[in-house]
């Protein structure tokens, strides 16, 4: 069952954190974006015409989610899950995890997705902040929620100053306090 679920804008890290927990701890993950790709490839589309068919037909957005949270229940499931609203979810269905986000500026992320894939930190700042709010429109529209919200987060890592070795040392301190391991 879940231990940690990680969730963050998308730039925050979480993926770094996650593989580097999983080498740290020998803990297996889920990550939500594999399982957007897996449905995709299921359904035999391009993650382009799948995301497109996510804008259209919101009962996939649910059942992707309900894969998620029915993996996050399972007694050998993976210990950690990393989604924008796995937090949310493991909050909702009351598990005993700790829901970790990792707080990142629109600045600083756009700084790190400019550095892994090119561009302008000017133009990754604005698709950022227009994703942001084509996502907050639409879990705001499936569940009520808005994924930048912090309330369900038993933890919150505030990382614009931590590299991916302070991130981690942060994070198995957090593990650590909440008794998750020794």
């Amino acid at each position: 069952m879940v231990k940690l679920t990680v969730s963050g804008n998308p730039g925050s890290g979480t993926s770094t954190l996650v593989a580097r927990l999983e080498e740290a701890l020998g803990w297996s993950s889920l990550n939500g974006g594999q399982v957007f790709r897996d449905e995709a490839e299921n359904r035999k589309m391009s993650l382009e015409d799948f995301g497109k068919l996510c804008l259209t037909d919101l009962s996939v957005d649910r059942m992707l989610d309900e894969i998620l949270k029915t993996k996050m229940q399972e007694s050998n499931g993976p210990e950690i899950v990393e989604s924008r609203l796995s937090g949310w979810w493991a909050h909702k269905l009351e598990l005993s995890a700790v829901r970790l986000w990792v707080e990142v500026s629109v600045e600083e992320r756009a700084n790190r997705v400019v550095k892994r894939e090119g561009g302008s930190v000017a133009e990754k700042m604005a698709e950022s902040k227009e994703r942001s709010k084509h996502d907050n429109t639409r879990f705001s529209e499936l569940y009520q929620l808005s994924p930048e919200d912090t309330t369900p987060y038993t933890h919150i890592l505030k990382a614009d100053t931590l590299d991916a070795d302070g991130v981690l040392a942060a994070t198995l301190a957090i593990l650590r306090a909440c008794e998750m391991i020794s």
